[in-house]
Protein backbone atom coordinates (compact mmCIF):
# COMPACT_ATOMS: atom_id res chain seq x y z
CA UNK A 1 0.00 0.00 0.00
CA UNK A 2 1.34 3.68 -0.66
CA UNK A 3 -0.43 6.59 -0.33
CA UNK A 4 0.51 10.45 -1.19
CA UNK A 5 -0.74 14.23 -1.07
CA UNK A 6 -0.66 15.84 -4.25
CA UNK A 7 -0.36 19.09 -4.28
CA UNK A 8 0.79 22.14 -7.63
CA UNK A 9 2.58 25.13 -7.93
CA UNK A 10 -0.91 26.94 -8.09
CA UNK A 11 -4.77 26.90 -9.03
CA UNK A 12 -5.32 24.95 -12.36
CA UNK A 13 -1.94 23.30 -12.31
CA UNK A 14 -3.05 20.23 -13.35
CA UNK A 15 -3.47 18.37 -9.93
CA UNK A 16 -6.46 16.23 -10.83
CA UNK A 17 -5.44 15.65 -14.26
CA UNK A 18 -1.76 14.19 -13.20
CA UNK A 19 -4.00 12.76 -10.22
CA UNK A 20 -6.13 10.48 -12.37
CA UNK A 21 -3.87 10.11 -15.01
CA UNK A 22 -1.44 8.03 -12.02
CA UNK A 23 -4.65 6.14 -10.59
CA UNK A 24 -5.30 5.20 -14.27
CA UNK A 25 -1.76 3.76 -14.61
CA UNK A 26 -1.74 1.96 -11.34
CA UNK A 27 -5.02 0.33 -12.40
CA UNK A 28 -3.30 -0.89 -15.88
CA UNK A 29 -0.98 -2.47 -13.60
CA UNK A 30 -3.54 -4.53 -11.58
CA UNK A 31 -3.15 -2.20 -8.48
CA UNK A 32 -6.92 -1.16 -6.77
CA UNK A 33 -6.97 2.97 -6.56
CA UNK A 34 -8.24 5.18 -4.23
CA UNK A 35 -8.75 9.35 -5.11
CA UNK A 36 -9.49 11.61 -2.23
CA UNK A 37 -10.25 15.33 -2.73
CA UNK A 38 -11.14 16.89 1.06
CA UNK A 39 -12.15 20.16 0.08
CA UNK A 40 -13.16 21.24 -2.99
CA UNK A 41 -14.54 24.65 -4.20
CA UNK A 42 -16.33 25.43 -7.27
CA UNK A 43 -19.71 22.93 -7.01
CA UNK A 44 -22.44 22.35 -9.13
CA UNK A 45 -25.65 21.32 -7.47
CA UNK A 46 -27.26 18.53 -8.64
CA UNK A 47 -30.13 15.76 -7.10
CA UNK A 48 -27.69 13.75 -4.66
CA UNK A 49 -26.10 17.39 -3.50
CA UNK A 50 -23.09 19.50 -4.46
CA UNK A 51 -20.66 17.55 -6.60
CA UNK A 52 -17.04 19.15 -7.87
CA UNK A 53 -15.68 17.71 -11.13
CA UNK A 54 -12.41 17.00 -9.99
CA UNK A 55 -13.77 15.02 -7.04
CA UNK A 56 -16.18 13.08 -9.78
CA UNK A 57 -13.26 12.33 -12.08
CA UNK A 58 -10.79 10.88 -9.17
CA UNK A 59 -13.95 8.94 -7.95
CA UNK A 60 -13.70 7.50 -11.65
CA UNK A 61 -10.64 6.51 -10.87
CA UNK A 62 -11.57 4.50 -7.82
CA UNK A 63 -11.55 0.98 -7.85
CA UNK A 64 -13.20 -0.86 -6.53
CA UNK A 65 -15.89 2.08 -6.42
CA UNK A 66 -16.21 4.37 -3.50
CA UNK A 67 -19.34 6.69 -2.49
CA UNK A 68 -18.67 10.51 -3.61
CA UNK A 69 -18.56 11.67 0.45
CA UNK A 70 -15.73 8.92 0.77
CA UNK A 71 -13.98 10.75 -1.94
CA UNK A 72 -15.00 14.63 -0.99
CA UNK A 73 -16.56 15.11 2.04
CA UNK A 74 -16.30 18.77 1.72
CA UNK A 75 -17.65 20.24 -1.21
CA UNK A 76 -18.80 24.42 -1.66
CA UNK A 77 -20.65 26.35 -4.23
CA UNK A 78 -18.24 28.87 -5.26
CA UNK A 79 -14.85 28.63 -6.70
CA UNK A 80 -13.60 30.62 -3.97
CA UNK A 81 -10.59 29.81 -1.57
CA UNK A 82 -11.50 26.66 0.57
CA UNK A 83 -11.41 28.72 3.90
CA UNK A 84 -13.16 31.56 2.40
CA UNK A 85 -16.13 29.11 0.67
CA UNK A 86 -16.51 27.28 3.89
CA UNK A 87 -16.66 30.63 6.05
CA UNK A 88 -19.22 31.72 3.54
CA UNK A 89 -21.63 28.32 4.32
CA UNK A 90 -21.65 28.41 8.01
CA UNK A 91 -18.28 25.46 8.03
CA UNK A 92 -15.59 25.28 10.25
CA UNK A 93 -12.99 23.74 8.52
CA UNK A 94 -9.96 21.95 11.13
CA UNK A 95 -6.76 19.63 10.18
CA UNK A 96 -8.14 17.12 13.13
CA UNK A 97 -11.57 16.51 11.33
CA UNK A 98 -10.72 16.42 7.94
CA UNK A 99 -7.70 14.11 8.87
CA UNK A 100 -10.10 12.04 10.64
CA UNK A 101 -12.53 11.75 7.51
CA UNK A 102 -9.35 10.90 4.84
CA UNK A 103 -8.10 8.19 7.73
CA UNK A 104 -11.08 6.26 6.82
CA UNK A 105 -10.12 6.31 3.29
CA UNK A 106 -6.79 5.69 3.90
CA UNK A 107 -8.28 2.35 6.22
CA UNK A 108 -9.50 0.82 2.74
CA UNK A 109 -6.07 -0.41 2.41
CA UNK A 110 -5.64 0.46 -1.61
CA UNK A 111 -2.42 -0.09 -3.43
CA UNK A 112 -2.35 2.87 -4.61
CA UNK A 113 -3.88 6.17 -2.36
CA UNK A 114 -3.80 9.72 -4.04
CA UNK A 115 -4.87 12.68 -1.91
CA UNK A 116 -5.48 15.63 -3.79
CA UNK A 117 -4.85 19.05 -2.35
CA UNK A 118 -6.47 22.67 -3.52
CA UNK A 119 -4.54 25.20 -5.25
CA UNK A 120 -0.71 25.41 -4.13
CA UNK A 121 0.64 24.22 -0.75
CA UNK A 122 0.38 27.76 1.61
CA UNK A 123 -4.04 27.64 0.85
CA UNK A 124 -5.54 28.32 4.00
CA UNK A 125 -7.81 25.95 5.61
CA UNK A 126 -8.86 28.18 8.38
CA UNK A 127 -7.39 31.46 10.41
CA UNK A 128 -4.95 28.87 11.75
CA UNK A 129 -4.22 25.88 9.57
CA UNK A 130 -3.29 25.68 6.27
CA UNK A 131 -4.57 22.11 3.94
CA UNK A 132 -0.98 21.26 3.48
CA UNK A 133 -0.63 20.38 7.07
CA UNK A 134 -3.28 17.10 6.34
CA UNK A 135 0.63 15.84 4.98
CA UNK A 136 2.14 16.18 8.52
CA UNK A 137 -0.74 14.97 10.41
CA UNK A 138 -0.98 11.53 8.13
CA UNK A 139 2.65 11.09 7.30
CA UNK A 140 2.44 11.47 3.74
CA UNK A 141 5.07 12.33 1.22
CA UNK A 142 4.36 14.77 -1.32
CA UNK A 143 4.19 14.90 -5.41
CA UNK A 144 4.48 18.31 -7.10
CA UNK A 145 2.43 19.03 -10.12
CA UNK A 146 4.56 21.93 -11.65
CA UNK A 147 1.70 23.93 -14.33
CA UNK A 148 4.20 24.44 -17.23
CA UNK A 149 3.70 27.79 -17.81
CA UNK A 150 5.88 30.73 -17.91
CA UNK A 151 7.26 31.74 -13.97
CA UNK A 152 6.99 28.16 -13.41
CA UNK A 153 10.51 27.15 -12.42
CA UNK A 154 10.19 29.80 -9.52
CA UNK A 155 7.33 29.00 -8.50
CA UNK A 156 7.84 25.04 -8.85
CA UNK A 157 11.26 25.69 -6.23
CA UNK A 158 9.69 27.51 -3.98
CA UNK A 159 6.67 25.26 -3.23
CA UNK A 160 9.79 22.47 -3.34
CA UNK A 161 11.50 24.19 -0.34
CA UNK A 162 7.94 24.93 1.54
CA UNK A 163 7.86 21.22 1.33
CA UNK A 164 10.83 20.36 2.96
CA UNK A 165 10.77 23.44 4.73
CA UNK A 166 7.39 21.41 6.38
CA UNK A 167 9.39 18.33 7.19
CA UNK A 168 7.82 16.05 4.53
CA UNK A 169 9.51 13.95 1.38
CA UNK A 170 9.07 15.81 -2.21
CA UNK A 171 8.82 11.93 -3.71
CA UNK A 172 8.34 13.41 -6.80
CA UNK A 173 7.00 16.24 -8.94
CA UNK A 174 5.39 15.74 -12.94
CA UNK A 175 4.73 18.56 -15.82
CA UNK A 176 1.82 19.38 -16.99
CA UNK A 177 1.31 21.68 -19.87
CA UNK A 178 -1.30 24.15 -19.15
CA UNK A 179 0.05 27.14 -21.56
CA UNK A 180 0.20 25.64 -25.05
CA UNK A 181 2.10 28.43 -26.26
CA UNK A 182 5.20 28.08 -23.46
CA UNK A 183 6.20 24.79 -25.41
CA UNK A 184 6.05 26.64 -29.17
CA UNK A 185 9.98 26.86 -28.94
CA UNK A 186 10.76 23.29 -28.35
CA UNK A 187 14.55 24.09 -27.34
CA UNK A 188 13.34 26.52 -25.06
CA UNK A 189 10.97 23.90 -23.50
CA UNK A 190 13.50 21.27 -22.92
CA UNK A 191 15.65 23.61 -21.05
CA UNK A 192 12.75 24.54 -18.61
CA UNK A 193 12.06 21.08 -18.01
CA UNK A 194 15.97 20.74 -17.75
CA UNK A 195 16.58 23.19 -15.38
CA UNK A 196 13.68 21.90 -12.96
CA UNK A 197 14.96 18.56 -12.83
CA UNK A 198 18.19 19.94 -11.83
CA UNK A 199 16.84 21.97 -9.33
CA UNK A 200 13.32 20.53 -7.59
CA UNK A 201 16.14 17.55 -7.03
CA UNK A 202 12.93 15.05 -6.87
CA UNK A 203 12.27 12.26 -9.67
CA UNK A 204 10.32 13.28 -12.66
CA UNK A 205 7.38 11.24 -13.13
CA UNK A 206 6.54 12.56 -16.42
CA UNK A 207 5.19 15.46 -18.38
CA UNK A 208 1.81 15.53 -19.49
CA UNK A 209 1.21 17.95 -22.76
CA UNK A 210 -1.73 19.86 -23.40
CA UNK A 211 -4.47 17.41 -23.87
CA UNK A 212 -8.12 17.96 -25.91
CA UNK A 213 -10.85 18.43 -23.90
CA UNK A 214 -12.30 15.20 -23.94
CA UNK A 215 -14.75 12.74 -20.66
CA UNK A 216 -12.41 12.47 -17.42
CA UNK A 217 -11.43 8.91 -18.13
CA UNK A 218 -9.87 9.65 -21.85
CA UNK A 219 -8.43 12.00 -20.16
CA UNK A 220 -7.03 10.21 -17.18
CA UNK A 221 -6.01 7.48 -19.91
CA UNK A 222 -4.06 9.92 -21.94
CA UNK A 223 -2.05 11.16 -18.77
CA UNK A 224 -1.57 7.89 -17.72
CA UNK A 225 0.51 7.50 -21.41
CA UNK A 226 3.33 10.09 -20.09
CA UNK A 227 3.71 9.50 -16.40
CA UNK A 228 4.98 6.76 -14.41
CA UNK A 229 4.78 6.01 -10.42
CA UNK A 230 6.45 7.00 -7.94
CA UNK A 231 9.92 4.27 -7.36
CA UNK A 232 9.03 3.65 -3.91
CA UNK A 233 5.30 2.39 -4.70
Amino acid sequence: MAAYLVTGTDTDAGKTLVTSGLLALARRKGLSTLGLKPVASGSEPTDAGLRNTDALALQACSHPAVPYATVNPHAFSPAIAPHLAARDAGVTLTLDALSESMREGLALGRDLTLLEGAGGWRVPLNAREDLSGLATQLALPVILVVGLRLGCISHARLTAEAIRADGLRLAGWAGSLVDPAFGNDEGLYRDNLATLARTLDAPCLGVVPHLPACDPPALAAAAADHLELPDDH
